[in-house]
């Protein structure tokens, strides 16, 4: 097993790697640079077998091990940006105007690109890995797309592992958990209908603005009184689209908002009760309402012997007292859900020191967590491939 400074080497040109993706950030399927990029230091690590145009402009790319025959593992690296402008102010900023690598994604591609390059070289494991590199994880599906269209199949993979950064959490550390990790995501809207007129007249209409404050605050009860208190779920609306003129009130009001949930069987409450409850308070007021419910992400579920596997990996890596295995599941979702839905697997977080929160304009990949990602690929290879 290897500790995180057999690593340093590698860490200095892999923060060159991540500072370009930086700069040249590509959003959902249309990473056409990017993926050229990866492709072309695939290549260059010694790398033969490389399928490209997967998902439209996702990779997979095979290392053989020289330690005999034995099981394929995928490791997963996100690609994608994010449509927000830049605020950190970096040398390397972002260079498109209105994107940004908001999520870390750069460094979760240099750090498996680092890892590529470390075990296409020493190749000490048997059977063999499959490098994922997975375009559109931010709102696109892209882990769904290259799922459905059969790599896990066409590359034999067994058990497939992921990672992401956390901001806040110290440089060097890790986190994860059996089970549930990151939640299911959903999200809807409705449209209240009822009669519009004159704001001096209010008497004359079915006001759709009142109605939807009243849906807005029947809806917390879903979470507050329908749902055990020791069960997760995350009922938060964000949209609402009304008249845009002070003396009108509209026909309908538009809005809108997202589920998270840790239970399938609590995706299914609360898309009834959300239109129950809408469509009680609407009626009551004369009113009525038009409601979609659309699933996305499924819970991202962490297996037993493959989460146990990436501990040990991590700890030989870091030390037990600097990977927490016992974390509480988070409400935001993931994309790689979808693999692990189709084959065992964990997902693991890296600690990316006090830097601005994911999404945020003025966060940055930290550097400095390189090294440990790259080792954590490895050593989990080690664990898992022992050869």
């Amino acid at each position: 097993m290897h500790n995180v400074e057999m690593f340093r080497d590698l860490q200095g040109e892999a923060t060159e790697w991540r500072r370009y993706l930086h700069e040249n950030p590509e959003l959902d399927y249309r990473l056409h640079n990017t993926a050229k990029f990866v492709t072309e230091k695939l290549a260059s690590f010694g790398i033969n077998h490389i399928e490209t145009g997967i998902a439209e402009t996702g990779i997979v790319a095979m290392i053989q091990g020289q330690g005999g025959d034995g099981p394929t593992i995928g490791l997963r690296a996100d690609m994608d940006a994010l449509p927000i402008v830049e605020a950190s102010h970096k040398p390397w900023s972002s260079k498109v105007p209105g994107q940004m690598h908001g999520c870390g994604h750069d460094g979760h591609t240099a750090m498996l690109l680092g890892a590529a390059k470390y075990l296409a070289k020493s190749r000490n494991f048997k059977g063999a890995v499959a490098l994922i590199f997975q375009p559109a994880e931010e709102g696109a599906l892209g882990g769904q797309k290259m799922v459905q269209e059969g790599i896990m199949d066409r590359f034999g993979i067994s058990q497939v592992f992921g990672m992401h950064n956390s901001p806040g959490m110290d440089v060097g550390k890790f986190a994860i958990c059996h089970g549930p990790i990151m939640a299911a995501l959903d999200d809807f809207d409705i449209i209240v209908k009822g009669r519009g007129g004159h704001a001096a007249a209010p008497h004359r209409t079915i006001d759709p603005v009142v109605i939807a404050a009243q849906i807005i605050i029947g809806l917390q009860t879903l979470v507050s009184r329908n749902t055990s208190p020791i069960e997760s779920l995350v009922l938060s609306v964000t949209k609402f689209n009304a008249a845009q003129a002070y003396n009108i009130i509209p026909d309908h009001v538009e809005m809108g908002g997202t589920v998270r949930t840790l239970q399938s069987d609590l995706r299914d409450l609360a898309e009834r009760q959300i239109l129950a409850a809408a469509q009680g308070i609407a009626r009551g007021f004369g009113a009525d309402v038009e409601f979609k419910y659309r699933r996305h992400d499924p819970v991202t579920f962490n297996s037993t012997e493959a989460t146990n596997l990436a501990t040990k990996a991590a700890r030989n890596l870091v030390g037990a007292a600097s990977v927490d295995d016992k974390i509480k599941p988070r409400m935001g979702s993931e994309d790689f859900a979808y693999m692990l839905e189709a084959r065992p697997g964990a997902y693991i977080f890296l600690g990316n020191g006090p830097t601005a929160n994911l999404h945020h304009p003025a966060y940055d990949f930290n550097d400095e967590a390189l090294a440990y990602g790259i080792g954590y690929w490895v050593n989990l290879v080690d664990t898992v491939l022992a050869g």
